[in-house]
């Protein structure tokens, strides 16, 4: 056998042992005389002991020749550590080497491959596998396992049933840009990679499931950042006979059990708050409540002064920045330079300090009197030695720059603290959004979403106006998942396709296979899509992905260690019926 233990078993009870241990070299230390080397597996660390005396000739010169990533076999005895390591679970023990077995030398890696590494990110991706060797990426995936694992054992003892759905699909016009697959059998024709298995859920449920889930991959062929790669993870899930409040309920016990079970948090009943609710109180729908700093709407109290900053826009809203009154002139000024970059977008911004002694300091004294920044400070929950900032604008934007600003405080102040949680549903979205461009409405969440049921009249005279039955569920600023109640009713959903804007034929040749299921005894029915890959960064203290997956896309969404996306040849163009045009000159 290859070995008898692993490199993180041994302890102080196991001397004397023979053992036989493998893995690799983690650095070796040459004194002459005697030779040191730490052996690395996924389960730990063990010293290891050359000796000029005590270990066999051959063996000692063999040592000698060790470097950094061998990968080795050794048999030895277990001793005790002249000088022991309380900081290594078995720092108490090393092995002294009788015999040794080289199995795979190693170059010299292109990088450290310690806790701490020399080595940037590009050239970390370029060799993830070597990358992963390191404690805390090989963390990150057995802690992924770990959740992975919760999830799975909490819904299938919920009567959950897991079932793969296809890969290959048929592009749909809604959402994100798909990835296409060309047929090599059908010339001409194309799949697409599924953004989502959504249509094919709710016609497991069609087929009488009752209860489905998958831990599925997902594709979207859409602009990166640090949350998002080209291909993503879902916990997908669909429940027949269910209403929101089910299911709401329900995962909202996945996400209790997993606090607990993963992190050793107990977790009180989730807040609710409403689409609306939140864009006016934090200016967008997946607000951090791990800190205050909540906006206060101040129309009436601050325009109609002769101030035309204000008097001109359609929103005056501000938040108090708790004991930020000290700020000097120019850390506030650096903040106006922050809204006012292009990512932000403001053209200024004004504040006002609450000095402890009951008086306020403000960039617009001249135009407003002390009794109206005490209103203001009143409005906004503000104490003395807060700090006020105020920004005006169209109602969208100007919400939009203030929850950026109110974001950037909180870690400039160390306000989202990764080891406390805080999650919330928010609820009742709009759902339809008008768009300018196309001149026609867009589902906020999907085509598939049943709108309230005491709303449904609106949809022939306010379609604007109809609320969502759709839910979704924050978890510290970020949105870890998403779901509805589905319209199961074949009418009902020909009417939202009517409204989309698809023409009879278009919502046929799309959707067609769905609306005949719906013909069929087709059940109420509704689900919930949470992001793994999210939700385990964010349980792991991070909200960067890119760590706990383990082969992971860069920012232009290359996988730089295969190379891939990647030419095809001419051969395999043409069996593909396939033509790369050359670029023009613009």
């Amino acid at each position: 056998m290859y070995r008898t233990h692993d490199c993180g078993a041994l302890r102080i009870e196991d001397l004397n042992q023979t053992v036989t241990l493998a893995g690799w070299v983690q650095k070796n230390r040459n004194k002459g005389f005697i030779v040191w080397a730490d052996l690395r597996d996924r389960y730990g660390l063990t010293q290891l002991v050359f000796d000029e005396e005590r270990s066999p000739k051959e063996v000692f010169q063999k040592a000698q020749s060790l470097g950094r990533e061998f990968v080795i076999q050794i048999k030895g005895k277990v001793i005790e550590r002249e000088s022991k390591n309380p900081n290594l679970s078995t720092g108490a023990i090393e092995v002294l080497v009788e015999k040794l077995e080289i199995l795979n030398p190693s170059k010299t890696p292109p990088f450290t491959l310690e806790d701490t590494t020399d080595g940037g990110e590009e050239l970390r991706m370029q060799y993830r596998y070597l990358d992963i060797r390191r404690n805390p990426v090989k963390e990150k995936l057995i802690f992924r396992s770990q959740v992975t694992m919760a999830v799975r054992n909490y819904l299938s003892a919920a009567g959950f049933i897991d079932v793969e759905t296809p890969y290959l699909i048929k592009s749909t016009p809604e959402g994100a840009r798909d990835f296409v697959v060309p047929s090599r059998m059908n010339s001409g024709q194309f799949y697409a990679l599924p953004q989502s298995p959504q249509t094919f859920k709710q016609l497991l449920m069609v087929g009488g499931l009752d209860k489905y889930f998958q831990i599925v991959k997902c594709f979207r062929d859409e602009d990166l950042r640090a949350d998002r790669q080209p291909e993503f993870t879902q916990i997908d899930c669909e429940m027949t006979f269910v209403e929101q409040e089910d299911i709401l309920n329900q995962f909202e016990g996945l996400t209790r059990h997993l606090l607990k079970e993963i992190k050793g948090v107990d977790t009180p009943t989730f807040p609710r708050m409403t689409y609306e609710e939140a864009m006016k109180t934090y200016g967008n729908d997946k607000p951090d409540i791990r800190f205050g700093m909540t906006f206060a709407e101040l129309n009436d109290l601050a325009k109609g002064k002769g101030f035309g900053v204000f008097d001109s826009q359609e929103l005056v809203v501000g938040i108090a920045v708790p004991g930020a009154a000290g700020y000097t002139r120019k850390e506030i000024d650096g903040l106006i330079d922050w809204v006012k970059r292009p990512q932000i977008g403001a053209k200024g911004l004004i504040w006002v300090k609450c000095n402890e002694d009951g008086s306020y300091k403000s960039s617009v004294d001249k135009f407003f009197s002390e009794s109206d920044l005490a209103a203001w400070a009143e409005r906004s929950g503000a104490k003395g030695g807060d700090l006020i900032f105020l920004l005006s604008g169209e109602t969208k934007t100007a919400r939009t720059q203030l929850s950026a600003l109110r974001m950037e405080l909180a870690e400039r102040l160390g306000l989202r603290n990764p080891e406390e949680f805080a999650p919330l549903w928010i609820t009742d979205f709009p759902l339809l959004e008008w768009d300018e461009e196309t001149q026609r409405y867009h589902a906020m969440h999907h085509p598939f979403t049943a709108p309230k049921p005491e709303q449904l009249a609106l949809l022939k005279t306010d379609p604007a106006a109809v609320r969502a039955n759709a839910y979704d569920l924050v978890l510290n600023g970020n949105e870890i998942g998403g779901g509805s109640i589905r319209i199961h009713d074949q009418e009902l959903q020909s009417q939202l396709f009517d409204l989309l804007g698809f023409s009879k034929e278009e919502a046929q040749a799309q959707f067609g296979f769905l609306m005949d299921a719906f013909q069929y005894g087709a059940p109420p029915h509704g689900g919930i899509a949470l992001g793994l890959d999210r939700l385990v960064a964010l349980l792991g203290g991070e909200e960067t992905i890119r760590d706990f997956i383990a082969f992971p896309k860069n920012n232009s969404g290359r996988d730089v260690m295969i190379d891939a996306p990647a030419s095809l040849d001419e051969a395999q163009l043409e069996e593909l019926a396939l033509k790369i045009l050359p670029k023009t000159k613009e």
